[in-house]
């Protein structure tokens, strides 16, 4: 386990800003994890393309996987948008370890040669490309205004969210449910109900990585972050449940970041919104 506590910045360690950009990353990867493997997912990428007639003709030309924001317009019964909800059967996903199996295998990309060969994975492997990515990005160092960790066993993501909520404070965990027969493709999807604003003075999120065993990013979402609970009805009649966050400072993001490409907009014009594959967990307190 790779576990990580607030910390003086020092001057070689990325700022919160490259973390959250990061994540954002992350999170295009989990869902790239969730259509298939990375070997797979290029030679099937044809039929992840099948989208609605109404949608934008340039949005065909654009990796479906990236359609998973949207405005604080869309905040609102009846709204209609594209966006690509994977659907990964967890009964073949990585399984969470044991704490105590967890603490027996190294957890650092210095030991990416081994691990490699602790796990069969062949050295240059998209699978191994994957492995550094969450390797280095446990790595860092957490800056003093965040606080995160890389969990690998269910007993450390209980230990961090009990760390950020506070011993005596109750809590639930909010994720992204299919409520029919999951249709994972790019289709236009319509606000069923005036979305939940979720009242939390904190928030975890708990993204997926790309790794052998279940490893989970775990961070305190960034002050002023607005989360809401969703439903929406698919063109293909598909429900699903959803939990969105609202980033409502982008003024400091990179520019090339594809939400803004997806959303037609520039840094700092508007909040960006996405919502969390099915694989992903929120944490708030029961209060929330």
């Amino acid at each position: 386990m790779k576990t990580q506590t607030q910390a003086e910045m020092g001057i070689h360690f990325p700022s919160w800003r490259i973390i959250l950009y990061l994540l954002l990353v992350l999170l295009l990867v989990c869902l790239k994890e969730a259509a298939g493997d990375l070997q797979e997912s290029s030679k099937h990428s044809h039929l992840l393309m099948r989208s609605s007639r109404n949608i934008d003709h340039q949005m065909h030309h654009m990796d479906p996987s990236v359609h998973v924001f949207f405005t604080v317009d869309d905040l609102k019964a009846g709204k209609k948008f594209p966006i690509y909800f994977p659907y990964k059967d967890h009964s073949a996903s990585p399984h969470l370890l044991s704490r105590e199996e967890a603490n027996s295998i190294p957890f650092s990309s210095s030991q990416l040669p081994h691990l490699l060969e602790l796990f069969s994975v062949p050295k240059h492997s998209p699978q191994a490309k994957a492995m550094e990515y969450t390797l280095r990005l446990c790595d860092f160092e957490p800056t003093k205004e965040e606080t995160k960790i890389c969990a690998t066993s269910l007993e450390s993501v209980l230990d961090f969210v009990r760390a950020v909520f506070g011993l005596d404070t109750q809590f639930k965990v909010l994720t992204t449910n299919h409520l029919t027969n999951p249709v994972t493709q790019l289709q236009n999807y319509t606000v069923l109900e005036e979305p939940k604003v979720i009242v939390a003075d904190k928030i975890v999120g708990c993204h997926v990585m790309p790794y052998p065993y279940a490893v989970y990013y775990c961070h305190k979402a960034e002050g002023g972050d607005r989360l809401f609970e969703m439903l929406l009805g698919g063109e293909d009649g598909e429900r699903v449940e959803a939990p969105g966050i609202c980033h409502m400072d982008t003024s400091h993001w990179d520019r090339d970041h594809v939400s803004f490409r997806v959303l037609k907009m520039e840094p700092g014009t508007s909040p960006v919104c996405h919502f969390f594959p099915a694989s992903n967990l929120v944490w708030v307190p029961l209060s929330a």
